[in-house]
């Protein structure tokens, strides 16, 4: 039975951290399509939960099952990069 729970908690862990890149890229995509400070900073925000969680899979089961998220994390580190890079040049 302990196995069977430590299993399941594995699932919840990885849920989660995949829950938390998913509304990470949500928010990044609203701040694109809608680039206001709050929107960014809602983004960023996402971005440090989703790494948070991402964290807490990888002491929890080390790197198996967590590559998908980090795969996604990548992107959207770079969509929201991208997004901090292109408001900087217009405020300039």
């Amino acid at each position: 039975m302990k196995r069977y729970d430590s299993s399941l908690q594995a699932d919840s862990t990885v849920a989660r951290a995949q829950n938390s890149v998913n509304k990470l890229h949500h928010a990044v995509s609203q701040a694109l399509s809608h680039p206001t400070e709050q929107t960014v900073e809602q983004a960023e925000n996402s971005m440090e939960h989703a790494e948070q969680s991402i964290r807490q899979v990888n002491r929890s089961l080390g790197p198996q099952g967590v590559e998908l998220a980090e795969e996604m994390l990548a992107v959207e580190k770079d969509r929201l990069d991208k997004l901090n890079q292109q408001q900087e040049t217009s405020e300039r």
